[in-house]
C-alpha cells in the first residue's frame, strides 16, 4: 500500500493486513503466550511480597496480603512462588521483617491454598531456624518473632497429622466427632494435641501485650498496630481450638471417671481464665473494633462433670466486618493490558515498522485512535471489574456474617435440643428407678414372706421330686407300653382298612366290567336296531315297490303286512331288554356308593382314636418335661445361692486390701504360698465341677462343692497375701496387692457369670489360674534368701571367709613393710619423718586387728562347740543362719577395710593420694573391727575369757586408730606449707576487695560443705538399706530373687569390693569398747 493513498483506503489496507501477522509477532505478544502470564504472575507476586514484607514498623495492608499473595497460592494451588521468593528475604537482619513475614505466613496458611501446608512442610528448618536466631539475640521484635516460629510449627505440624481439620480450623460437629474416632485413647490424645496448640496460641497474645501499654492510643500508633495485627488470625484460631476443647472434654467426662481427667480440667480451666482475658483486652481496643467483632466468654468454665452443661455451651463466633476501601488503587494479578514487557518494545516496533511500514508522520491514523479507545474502554472496565470485585468482597464477608450468626442460633438451637433431650432422658431414668424400685420393694416383700416357707421345703421338695422322677419313669415306660398296644391296633385297623379299599377296588371292577358288558350289548343291539332300520327301510321300498304292484297281486300285500308285524314285536323286545340292563346298572351303582359311605365312617373313627391317644401322649410328654424343667431349675438356683455366697465372701476379702484396720494383720511368705497352691488344686476342682455341670445339667453338686471351696481357698489366699505385703518392700508390695485385687475381680467376675443361667456355658474358671500363679511366684519371691544356701556351704563359707580375712591382714602388714622400706630410699628429711610415723601406726593398727581377728575365730569356735550339741559344724551354721551371715559379712568388711588402708597409705606415701582416704579407711576399719565384734558378741557367752579378750582387742583397735588418725594429721600439717599472711602492703579499697572476695569463697565452701553432708546422708541410708535387705551386697541387686542355689552368700566377693556394712558416725569410735550395733537377726 502507497503512503499516499486517502485516509480510507489506508485504514481500510491496515485493517486487512492484520489478519496476516505474521506468526514471529504474535508469537511474541504477551497476550498470547503463558510465558509472558508467567513472568507477569512472579512479577506481581514478588512487588505485593516486597510491599508487604518489610522494615516499617507498620501492619500488613491486607491488600498486598490476601488480594494478591492468598489469591495468588489459589491460582498456583500451592506456595511454591511465595517462598521462592520468602527463602531470598534477609530475615536475619531485621526483626521487624521476620516479624512480618511470620504474619504473612500466618495468614497465608490459614486463607491460602489447602497445598500450602505441604509446601510449608518443606521449609520447617527455615523457620525453626529463624525463631532460635531471634530468640538468642535481646531484640524485642525478636523474642515475639521466637514465639510466633514456635505457634507457626505447630500449627503445620497439628494439621499435618490431623488432615481433617483446615489450617483455618472451622470444621462442623459432624466431622470433629469423626476425626476424634471411637478410640478413647486417640480422644485422650486429640484434646491434649489441643490443649498444646492453645498454649501455643495464648502464649504469643500474652508476649505481644506484655510489650504494649494497655492505654488506648496505642492500638492507634503504627508501632503497637505492628504488634497487634497478627493477633487477629490468633483470635480466630482461639475461637474454634476452644469450641473444640469443650466438646472433647465432655465427651472423655462420659467416657472416663472424673479423677483421671483431673488433669485435664485444670489445665483447661487455665486456659479459659486466659483466653477470656484476651479477649477482654483486645475487645477494648479501637485498633480491634474497626476489624474484627471479639466473642465473650462467659463467666465461668464449663462443668464437665455434668453431662447437662454441655446444652449450654455456646460455640463462640468471631465475624469479621467489611473491608475499608484502600487508599491507594488495588493491583491486578494479572496484568490485562496488551502492551509488550518492558524489554521487548524496540523489538515489537522494529518488526512492526518492517511488516506494515514506519508511521504516517506525527499525524494519528484511524488504527491508534482506536488503540487509545481500547486502551480507554479498558481502564474503564478495569475499574468498574474492580468495584465489582471489591463490591462482591463486601457482599462475601456480609454473607459470612450472616452465615457465622445463623450457624451460632442453630447451634444455640441444637444446644437446646440436646438439652432438653439430656433432660428428658434424666426423668425417663428416674421414671424407671422409681419403678424398679417399687416393683424390688415389692419383689422382697414377697421373697420374705416364701423364704421361710422355701427354706423349710427346700430339702423335701427335693426328695419328693427324685420319687416323681421314678414314678415319671415308670409312667413313661407304661405309656410306651400303651404306645406299642395302640401302634398294633391302629395296625389293625390299617389292615381293615387296606381289605375295605380291596372290597371298594373289586367293586368298581366289577361295576366296570358291568358297565362295559352293558355298553357292548347296547352296541350290539343299537347294530341290531341299524340293521333292523336298514332292513326296514329296504322293506319300506319293497313296500312301496308291493304298493305299487299291489293292484297287482294282493297275495304278496299280506304276506308283507304278517312280517311287519314280526317286526314290531322284535322291536318291543329289544327295547324291553335295554330297560332292564339299566335298571341292573342303577342297582350296581348305589351298591357302590353304601359300600364307600361305610368305608369313610371307619376311617373317621380310627382318625379320632389315633388324634386321642396321641394328645394323651402329648400331656405325658409336656408333663414330663415340666417335672425335667423344674429339677434343672431347682439345680441352677442350689448353684446361685451358692455362688451369690461365694460372691459376698470374695468381696469381703477384697474390701480387706483397702480396709485401714486390716494394714495391722501380717502374714508369712511360707503360708501364702501354702494358700496360693491349695488355691490352685481348688481352681483345677472347679474347672472338673463346671465341665461335669454342663455336660448334664440335672446334678449341681460337684460344681457347688467346688465353688464353695474355691470361693474360701481364694479369699484366704488374698487376705494373706495383702497381710503379707504389709512386711515386704514396695515394689514387691505393690506387685503383689495388683495381683490380689485382680485375683478378686477375675473370681467375682466368674461367680458373677455363674449366676446367670445364660452366662454359665461361657464361664472360665481357668482365667483365675493367672493371678493365683502370680501371687504364689511373688510369695517365692519374698521368701528369706539366705533358705538357698546348702547347709555344708556355710559352715565352709564361714572358716573361708575368715582364713581370707587372716590372709588379706597378713598381706596389708607386709606391704607396709615393703612401702616403709621404699620410703626411706625414696624420701629424706620430714618427709620420711612422717612416712614413717604414718606407715608405723597402720602396721601397728594392722596387728591389732590381726589379733583381733584371731580372738574373734577362737571365740567363734568356742560358740559353735558349746551350741551345737550332738549336731554338726555345719548343721549349726545353717540352723543360725542368720547370725552366719552376719559374722561372714563381718569378716569381709575386716578385710576390705585393710585392703583399702593399705592402698590410701601407699598412694600418700607416694604423694599421689589424700590424708582425708587415710583417716577415713581407718574409721572404716574401726567400724568393721565393731561389727565382728558385735557378730561374735551375739551368742557368745558373757563370762568367756575369748569374749575378754576380744574386747580388748577391740578397744585396741580403736586406739590403733586413733594413732593412725593422729600421725596422719599431724603429718598433714608438717608437708603442707602454709602462706603468711602479710596485709601491711595493702589499701583500704584493697583490703575490702580481699574481705569480700574471702567471704565469697567462704560462703562457696560452706555451700560444698552442706552438699556433700547431704550426699553422704543419702548414701549412708542407702548402704543401710542395702545391708538390711540384702545378705551379702555385690552379688544380687536388691528386690530380685535368686533361684540358683549358690547365690546369696555362696560366693565370695574380691577384696577390693565393698562390703555391706552398716552406716558408721565418726563419734562413734570413742566407745568403750568399740562395740557398735549391727543387723543380725538370730535364726
Amino acid at each position: 500500500h502507497s503512503r499516499g493513498a486517502g485516509p480510507g483506503s489506508a485504514g481500510g489496507g491496515r485493517m486487512n493486513s492484520i489478519k496476516n501477522v505474521p506468526a514471529r509477532v504474535l508469537s511474541r505478544r504477551p497476550g498470547h503466550s503463558l510465558e509472558a502470564e508467567r513472568e507477569q504472575f512472579d512479577k506481581t507476586q514478588a512487588i505485593s511480597i516486597s510491599k508487604a514484607i518489610n522494615t516499617q514498623e507498620a501492619p500488613v495492608k491486607e491488600k498486598h496480603a490476601r488480594r494478591s499473595i492468598i489469591l495468588g497460592t489459589h491460582h498456583e494451588k500451592g506456595a511454591f512462588t511465595f517462598w521462592s521468593y520468602a527463602i531470598g528475604l534477609p530475615l536475619p537482619s531485621s526483626s521487624i521483617l521476620s516479624w512480618k513475614f511470620c504474619h504473612v505466613l500466618h495468614k497465608v496458611l490459614r486463607d491460602g491454598h489447602p497445598n500450602v501446608l505441604h509446601d510449608c512442610q518443606r521449609y520447617r528448618s527455615n523457620i525453626r531456624e529463624i525463631g532460635e536466631l531471634w530468640g538468642h539475640l535481646h531484640d524485642r521484635y525478636g523474642q515475639l518473632v521466637n514465639v510466633y516460629t514456635k505457634l507457626l510449627l505447630t500449627k503445620i505440624s497439628f494439621h499435618l497429622k490431623h488432615p481433617q481439620f483446615p489450617a483455618g480450623l472451622e470444621v462442623t460437629d459432624e466431622v470433629l466427632e469423626k476425626a476424634a474416632g471411637t478410640d478413647i485413647n486417640d480422644i485422650f490424645q486429640l484434646t491434649v494435641e489441643m490443649f498444646d496448640y492453645m498454649d501455643c496460641e495464648l502464649k504469643l497474645s500474652e508476649s505481644v501485650f506484655r510489650q504494649l501499654n494497655t492505654a488506648i492510643a496505642v492500638s492507634q500508633m503504627s508501632s503497637g498496630q505492628c504488634r497487634l495485627a497478627p493477633l487477629i488470625q490468633v483470635i480466630q484460631d482461639c475461637s474454634h481450638l476452644y469450641h473444640y476443647t469443650v466438646k472433647l472434654m465432655f465427651r472423655l467426662h462420659s467416657c472416663l471417671p472424673a479423677d483421671t481427667l483431673q488433669g485435664h480440667r485444670d489445665r483447661f480451666h487455665e486456659q479459659f481464665h486466659s483466653l477470656r482475658n484476651f479477649f477482654r483486652r483486645a475487645s477494648d481496643m479501637l485498633y480491634f473494633k474497626r476489624l474484627i467483632q471479639i466473642p465473650r466468654l462467659p463467666e465461668g468454665p464449663p462443668n464437665f462433670l455434668r453431662a447437662s452443661a454441655l446444652a449450654e455451651h455456646i460455640k463462640p463466633v468471631v465475624v469479621i466486618p467489611e473491608e475499608a476501601p484502600e487508599d491507594e488503587e488495588p493491583e491486578n494479578l494479572i496484568e490485562i493490558s496488551t502492551a509488550p514487557p518492558a524489554g521487548e518494545p524496540a523489538v515489537v516496533a522494529d518488526l512492526f515498522d518492517q511488516t506494515f511500514g514506519p508511521p504516517n508522520g506525527s499525524m494519528k491514523d484511524d488504527r491508534d485512535l482506536q488503540i487509545e479507545t481500547l486502551k480507554r474502554e479498558v481502564e474503564t472496565l478495569r475499574a468498574e471489574l474492580e468495584k465489582i470485585r471489591l463490591e462482591a468482597q463486601r457482599y462475601i464477608s456480609q454473607l459470612k456474617g450472616q452465615v457465622n450468626t445463623l450457624e451460632a442460633e442453630l447451634e444455640e438451637q441444637r444446644k437446646q435440643k440436646q438439652k432438653a433431650l439430656v433432660d428428658n432422658e434424666q426423668l425417663r431414668h428416674e421414671l424407671a428407678q422409681l419403678r424398679a424400685a417399687q416393683l424390688e420393694g415389692e419383689r422382697n416383700q414377697g421373697l420374705r414372706e416364701e423364704a421361710e416357707k422355701k427354706a423349710s421345703v427346700t430339702e423335701a421338695r427335693y426328695t419328693k421330686l427324685k420319687e416323681q422322677h421314678s414314678k415319671l419313669i415308670a409312667t413313661h415306660a407304661e405309656l410306651l407300653r400303651k404306645n406299642a398296644d395302640t401302634a398294633k391296633q391302629l395296625t389293625a385297623k390299617q389292615q381293615n382298612q387296606e381289605e375295605v379299599a380291596r372290597v371298594k377296588e373289586q367293586l368298581v371292577f366289577q361295576m366296570e366290567q358291568v358297565k362295559r358288558e352293558s355298553e357292548m350289548k347296547l352296541e350290539e343291539q343299537s347294530d341290531q336296531l341299524e340293521k333292523l332300520r336298514r332292513e326296514l327301510e329296504a322293506k319300506s321300498g319293497e313296500l312301496v315297490r308291493v304298493q305299487q304292484d299291489l293292484s297287482r297281486t294282493e297275495q304278496s300285500g299280506s304276506e308283507l303286512s304278517s312280517r311287519l308285524d314280526v317286526l314290531s314285536a322284535e322291536k318291543e323286545a329289544l327295547s324291553s331288554a335295554v330297560r332292564q340292563q339299566e335298571a341292573d346298572l342303577q342297582a350296581a351303582q348305589s351298591l357302590v356308593q353304601e359300600k364307600e359311605a361305610a368305608l369313610s365312617q371307619e376311617q373317621q373313627r380310627h382318625s379320632q382314636e389315633r388324634a386321642e391317644l396321641q394328645g394323651r401322649l402329648a400331656d405325658k410328654e409336656s408333663r414330663e418335661q415340666g417335672l425335667q424343667q423344674r429339677l434343672l431349675d431347682e439345680q441352677f438356683e442350689v448353684l446361685r445361692r451358692s455362688a451369690a455366697e461365694a460372691e459376698r465372701i470374695l468381696q469381703d476379702a477384697v474390701g480387706k486390701l483397702d480396709d485401714p484396720l486390716h494394714l495391722r494383720c501380717t502374714s508369712s511368705p511360707d503360708y501364702l504360698v501354702s494358700r496360693a497352691q491349695v488355691a490352685l488344686d481348688a481352681v483345677s476342682a472347679l474347672e472338673t465341677g463346671h465341665a461335669q455341670y454342663l455336660t448334664s445339667r440335672s446334678d449341681a453338686s460337684a460344681l457347688v462343692a467346688a465353688l464353695t471351696q474355691f470361693s474360701h481357698l481364694a479369699a484366704d489366699t488374698i487376705i494373706n497375701g495383702s497381710a503379707t505385703s504389709h512386711l515386704a518392700p514396695t515394689d514387691p508390695a505393690d506387685r503383689l496387692v495388683d495381683a490380689c485385687r485382680e485375683c478378686g475381680a477375675r473370681a467375682l467376675e466368674l461367680v458373677g457369670q455363674l449366676q446367670d443361667q445364660q452366662a454359665v456355658q461361657q464361664a472360665q474358671p481357668d482365667r483365675v489360674r493367672s493371678p493365683l500363679q502370680a501371687i504364689l511366684q511373688l510369695g517365692q519371691e519374698l521368701k528369706p534368701k539366705s533358705l538357698d544356701v546348702r547347709q555344708e556351704e556355710l559352715g565352709a563359707l564361714v572358716d573361708k571367709e575368715m582364713a581370707a580375712t587372716s590372709s588379706a591382714i597378713e598381706e596389708a602388714v607386709r606391704r607396709i613393710e615393703d612401702m616403709m622400706n621404699q620410703a626411706r630410699h625414696a624420701s629424706s628429711g620430714v618427709k620420711l619423718e612422717v612416712n614413717e610415723r604414718i606407715l608405723k601406726s597402720c602396721t601397728d593398727l594392722m596387728k591389732a586387728i590381726r589379733l583381733l581377728v584371731t580372738t574373734s575365730t577362737s571365740l567363734q569356735k568356742e560358740i559353735v562347740e558349746s551350741g551345737r550339741g550332738a549336731a554338726t559344724q555345719q548343721e549349726f551354721y545353717a540352723k543360725n543362719s542368720r547370725w552366719t551371715e552376719g559374722l561372714i559379712s563381718a569378716s569381709k568388711a575386716v578385710g576390705w577395710g585393710a585392703t583399702q588402708l593399705v592402698e590410701s597409705a601407699d598412694k600418700v606415701v607416694l604423694h599421689t593420694g589424700k590424708y582425708e582416704e587415710l583417716i577415713v579407711c581407718s574409721h572404716e576399719i574401726a567400724a568393721s573391727t565393731a561389727q565382728l565384734v558385735a557378730a561374735s558378741k551375739v551368742k557368745a557367752n558373757k563370762d568367756s575369757r575369748h569374749l575378754s579378750r576380744l574386747q580388748e582387742c577391740s578397744r585396741t583397735v580403736n586406739v590403733m586408730a586413733a594413732n593412725v588418725v593422729a600421725s596422719t594429721k599431724s603429718g598433714q600439717e608438717q608437708i603442707e606449707e602454709r602462706d603468711t599472711m602479710d596485709f601491711s602492703g595493702m589499701s583500704l579499697i584493697k583490703l575490702k576487695k580481699q574481705e569480700m572476695e574471702t567471704q565469697v569463697r567462704v560462703l562457696e565452701l560452706e555451700k560444698t560443705l552442706e552438699a556433700e553432708r547431704v550426699r553422704l546422708g543419702e548414701l549412708r541410708k542407702q548402704h543401710y538399706a542395702l545391708a538390711v535387705g540384702v545378705g551379702t551386697p555385690g552379688e544380687e541387686e536388691p528386690g530380685q530373687p535368686s533361684s540358683a542355689p549358690h547365690s546369696g552368700t555362696s560366693r565370695k566377693p574380691p577384696l577390693a569390693q565393698k562390703p555391706s556394712v552398716a552406716p558408721r558416725q565418726d563419734h562413734q569410735l570413742d566407745k568403750k569398747d568399740g562395740v557398735c550395733p549391727a543387723q543380725l537377726m538370730n535364726s
